[in-house]
């Protein structure tokens, strides 16, 4: 089974971070939910999640992916965190993918992952990244590299996520578990 870490930090985009961790999970993906502090965690509009646990317990820990969710100040503890920096680096040394959303894309850009790339985010957050080419696309997949705009697109980004982990066919069946397609045919 795929096992996919969500760091929350406080200031946390509750939309984003619970889009994530419900999708994933509805595809029978593992989600663990770190803190980067305490549990529960307060995110920017005052919803307060439990973490399963601290970050500092998963130091030793595998994952398939990465997923940051974006809100502030919660972006910017994500970006300050230098154990989440050296995760996001060991992860992608090792070929496997990071995604994030809205502010935090920031994040990989401060750890030095979006030198090269195509990438999206909440308008202006990736102005610091010169060496990134800064699209306005809803999501954007470069080479193991996921990156979405913000809340209104957590959907999109949780289900490219889950193409990613668990290719297309898994994506459309859980579309059309949503009625998703349904919507779309309108």
């Amino acid at each position: 089974m795929k096992r996919v870490l969500v760091p929350l930090a406080e200031g946390f985009e509750e939309l984003e971070a619970v889009t994530i961790v419900d999708i994933l999970r509805r595809a029978g993906i593992e989600v663990v939910v770190a803190s980067l502090a305490g549990s529960p965690v307060t995110g920017s509009h005052g919803l307060r999640i439990s973490a399963d646990t601290p970050l500092g317990a998963l130091a030793e820990q595998d994952f398939d992916m990465v997923a940051l969710p974006g809100g502030m100040p919660g972006a910017e503890h994500l970006r300050n965190d230098k154990r989440v920096a050296e995760l996001l680096r060991r992860l992608r040394a090792r070929g496997k993918p990071v995604a994030a959303i809205c502010a935090a894309p920031m994040v990989l850009a401060a750890a030095g992952l979006l030198d090269g790339r195509r990438a999206t985010s909440y308008p202006g957050f990736l102005k610091d990244a010169p060496n990134t080419t800064v699209v306005g696309d809803a999501v954007v997949a470069d080479d193991g590299i996921i990156t979405s705009r913000g809340p209104g697109t957590a959907l999109d980004f949780a289900l490219t996520l889950v193409s990613e982990l668990a290719g297309p066919a898994a994506r459309r069946t859980l579309e059309t578990a949503l009625q998703r397609e349904a919507a779309a045919a309108r």
